[in-house]
Parts: C-alpha cells; sequence; structure tokens
C-alpha cells in the first residue's frame, strides 16, 4: 500500500493502479491520507511553499491524527519549511561570494 501511495500516480502498473482505486473507495481514511501525501509530494516537487498553509489546513480538517502531528512539526517551523519548498535566485551574486 504505501509503495502505491507515495510513487507518482501514473507509474504504478495498471493492475497496481485499479487495486489502489478498489482499496481507497472502500477505506475513506486511507482515501484522505492519499490525496494529502500526493499532494505534499507536488508542493515539494513543484516547489509551492506558498500552498503550505492551505495544505496544512486541509490535513487537519480530516481525523488523522499521525498526519496532525506531521503539521504540528511542520507548523513549529512553518517559514523556514515555506522557504525550503519556495524556489529562489540569488541572481548576480550567485558564485561571487569569496
Amino acid at each position: 500500500m504505501a509503495g502505491w501511495i507515495l510513487r507518482r500516480p501514473e507509474s504504478p502498473p495498471e493492475h497496481d493502479r485499479l487495486h489502489l482505486k478498489t482499496v481507497l473507495a472502500n477505506c475513506p481514511e486511507l482515501e484522505a491520507l492519499t490525496r494529502h501525501v500526493r499532494s505534499f509530494a507536488t508542493m515539494l516537487t513543484e516547489r509551492h511553499g506558498e500552498r503550505l498553509p492551505e495544505w496544512l489546513a486541509a490535513v487537519r480538517q480530516d481525523d488523522l491524527p499521525s498526519l496532525h502531528t506531521l503539521a504540528a512539526g511542520i507548523d513549529r517551523y512553518r517559514d523556514a519549511v515555506i522557504a525550503g519548498l519556495t524556489p529562489w535566485n540569488s541572481g548576480v551574486v550567485e558564485g561571487s561570494v569569496q
């Protein structure tokens, strides 16, 4: 299950996708977990730190205690996490620091 959830949705073979779809249809908590994990993965890989507050609020709306613990930990360092998830460019000074 973890492998199915953590992979990009388009990467597992069709039969694995169908199995996951069946499981998620029968378990609302696992469906919510999958949605949050994939949303966070997209935010991470596409560097959209500005979406973190929205993600944290969405996580808190579901009854998923383990994700609430993760959200609380992230919230303690919210500004740093947002900065880490946001692309930045030092422009003309890149490589000039001595």
